[in-house]
């Protein structure tokens, strides 16, 4: 092998650590500190984190007006609320923004707004309040699990 093709190799490698370094920074690990109360703090500009909490608001009153559509027995508007604030919803949220937070809370992220998407179709397809109390309770873990892991932090702090 001759020295330009040695080089071509080290620089092909040196990239593909590069490449891999900002990976794991980006998908797996985001950018977050350890927080003196002992959760995880998401470091967020100003702007992602109004959208961040302007998302968990829209959470809090999917479930409220899902609670009070099925004491209502009105399964249509459950849906209607549930679906709001499922999968379809995501498009909203920047890839600048997803890069920042970590890989398990991407993922937490994601299997609620599904659950609120089934929890929808629970409510259009069978109308059972009931089962639609208990997937709601269900999903407010995701919720509680979040709450109790993770904060915000506004700045532009880097790990």
């Amino acid at each position: 092998m001759n020295k330009s093709c040695k080089f071509c190799w080290l620089i092909s490698i040196a990239l593909a650590v590069i490449v891999a370094g900002m990976a794991y920074k980006f998908i797996i690990v985001g950018n977050v500190v350890k927080s003196n109360d002992g959760r995880t703090a998401l470091v967020l500009e100003a702007g992602e984190r109004d959208l961040f909490l302007k998302e968990m608001r829209g959470f809090l009153e999917a479930v409220q007006t899902i609670s009070e559509a099925v004491s209502n027995d009105d399964m249509k508007a459950a849906a209607s609320a549930a679906k709001a604030v499922g999968m379809g919803s995501i498009n909203e949220v920047p890839a600048t923004l997803m890069a920042k937070l970590p890989l398990e809370l991407k993922q937490l992220g994601l299997s609620t707004h599904k659950a609120f998407d089934d929890l929808g179709n629970e409510a259009e397809d069978m109308g059972d309040g009931k089962i639609v109390l208990k997937k709601l309770a269900k999903l407010m873990l995701n919720c509680t699990g979040c709450h109790a892991g993770y904060r915000l932090e506004a700045g532009t702090a880097t790990k």
